[in-house]
């Protein structure tokens, strides 16, 4: 009998029609069907304030729940500014906190991102590993994920393009078998 994984998705972007939220979306299809997907809202987190680890709020409490659920975490990202958007970071901050209490911990992240940009989200991820090497979270480091944007990237069903479908089908069989070897739960 096969195990069962749930994996947790955060995307770094609040925009409705954000490309990792879809970049995100067709990459679920890609999973074999053990793997259960759940997308983790980051958008109505306070900003992390450590003046409220003495009684921390019932929002942050539920997302810090939701991610120790997870056997896995996939974050996709956009970048800004040369590094990984303040939600997302805040988002971080509130899953590690109150001191003793990470959330993070051991859980096996992959990481990937698309931008418009040519270098795609190669620093954010690099500032996004950083923190996650911090938080004690395994992050499968090969394949790299850094996807530049285009028209028709994602359709309407949310699948891939016969362009990308490949090369995420690649990624996604290598997450499948970085999680396998890494999940604690």
């Amino acid at each position: 009998m096969s195990k069962h994984y749930q994996i947790g998705l955060v995307v770094g972007s609040l925009r409705a029609d954000s490309y990792n939220k879809q970049v995100a979306e067709a990459l679920i299809k890609l999973f074999p069907s053990t793997f259960t997907f759940k997308f983790i809202n980051i958008s109505e987190l306070p900003l992390y304030n450590q003046d409220a680890d003495q009684n921390v709020p019932p929002v942050v409490s539920e997302f810090k729940s939701q991610v120790e659920q997870c056997d896995g975490i996939i974050f996709v990202t956009p970048e800004y500014n040369r590094s990984i958007p303040g939600v997302l970071k805040n988002a971080i901050d509130q899953g590690s906190r109150p001191w003793g209490s990470n959330s993070w911990n051991l859980i096996p992240a992959g990481i990937l991102g698309v931008s418009i940009g040519n270098i795609s989200t190669a620093i954010a991820q690099q500032h996004l590993r950083n923190s996650l090497a911090f938080l004690n979270m395994p992050t499968m480091n090969q394949p790299e994920c850094f996807l530049k944007w285009f028209d028709g990237m994602v359709d309407e069903q949310k699948n891939f393009s016969p362009k990308s479908k490949e090369f995420m089908q690649n990624w996604v069989d290598a997450y499948v078998q970085f999680v396998e070897k890494n999940a604690t739960h």
